[in-house]
C-alpha cells in the first residue's frame, strides 16, 4: 500500500490518493468489478481536479465577495425571476459571446449577481476577471508605470474569456480612460462577453466621455450584442447581510 501511495505522489494523482482507502473499503463491500473500481478512483480524480482548476480561477478572478446564484432572493418585483437565475447559471451567454448589463439602485444587487454568475463560470473552467471600474483604470496606470501595460491589456482582451466591470458610471472618465476601455470592448467583442453592472441606464453612459464619437462605439460595443436587467426593490446587500450573521449565529 505505501508502494501504491509513493506512485500516486509521484504521478500527481492526489486525488486518488485522497480517496483511496475509502474506495477500497466501498470496493469490498460492494463486490465492485475491477472495470467499475477503476472507472469510480478515475472519476475522483477528475472531480478533485475540476476543483482545483475552479479555487485557481476563482482566486485569479479577484471576486470581493464568495456568492451563489443560489442565494439571490428572485423575484418577479426585483426584475430577476428564478427561472432567470436558473437561465444565467447555465452560462449561456457565455457560449454565444453575448454580454449581460445589470442596472439598479446602491444594493439592489447587481454586484452580488455578476459575482455569483463569475463563480459559476470559474466552477465551468472559465478563465473570468472581476474588477471595480475605478480600479480597471488605477490598475492601467500601475501596468503602464511598470512597463507591462501590454500584458495586462492583453490579459484583459484576449486571455480572460469572461471581463466583469462593476460599478461603471460613477465618475466621468478622461480621454485617455474611454480610449482604453474601446480598446478592450473592441477586442472583445463577439469574442469574449463582458458583465456590466451599473447605477446608469446606458443611454445615460454618453455623458460620462467628453468626446461624443468614441461615447457612441463603447456604447455600441457593449449593448449590441447583450442582455439589459434591471434590479430592483429594496437594498439585497442589508438582506444578505442579515443572512450571513444568522449563520454565524448558529455556529
Amino acid at each position: 500500500m505505501i508502494e501504491a501511495v509513493e506512485l500516486l505522489n509521484d504521478l500527481k494523482f492526489f486525488g486518488i490518493k485522497e480517496s483511496l482507502d475509502y474506495r477500497l473499503v466501498e470496493a469490498d463491500k460492494s463486490n465492485l468489478s475491477y472495470r467499475d473500481f477503476l472507472t469510480t478512483i478515475l472519476e475522483d480524480e477528475s472531480l478533485y481536479r475540476k476543483n482545483l482548476k475552479s479555487e485557481r480561477l476563482r482566486k485569479r478572478a479577484k471576486f470581493r465577495d464568495k456568492v451563489y446564484l443560489e442565494d439571490f432572493k428572485s423575484s418577479p418585483d426585483r426584475g430577476v425571476t428564478k427561472s432567470m437565475v436558473a437561465q444565467l447559471k447555465t452560462l449561456y451567454f457565455i457560449d454565444n459571446n453575448e454580454n449581460l448589463i445589470f442596472i439598479g439602485g446602491t444594493g439592489a444587487g447587481k454586484s452580488f449577481l455578476a459575482q455569483a454568475i463569475g463563480h459559476s463560470s470559474c466552477m465551468a473552467g472559465v478563465e473570468t476577471y472581476f474588477v471595480p471600474a475605478n480600479r480597471l483604470f488605477k490598475e492601467i496606470e500601475l501596468a503602464e508605470a511598470q512597463g507591462s501595460y501590454l500584458n495586462y491589456m492583453n490579459r484583459l482582451s484576449h486571455r480572460v474569456k469572461l471581463l466583469i466591470i462593476d460599478d461603471l458610471g460613477l465618475r466621468n472618465y478622461t480621454h485617455k480612460e474611454a480610449n482604453i476601455l474601446y480598446e478592450i470592448l473592441e477586442d472583445r467583442y463577439r469574442k469574449g462577453p463582458v458583465i456590466i453592472t451599473s447605477q446608469v441606464k446606458p443611454q445615460g453612459w454618453k455623458t460620462l466621455f467628453d468626446d461624443p464619437v468614441i461615447a457612441e462605439a463603447i456604447l455600441d460595443r457593449l449593448t449590441a450584442c447583450a442582455h439589459i436587467v434591471e434590479v430592483k426593490g429594496p437594498s439585497f446587500r442589508d438582506n444578505h447581510k442579515s443572512k450571513i450573521k444568522l449563520e454565524n449565529e448558529r455556529k
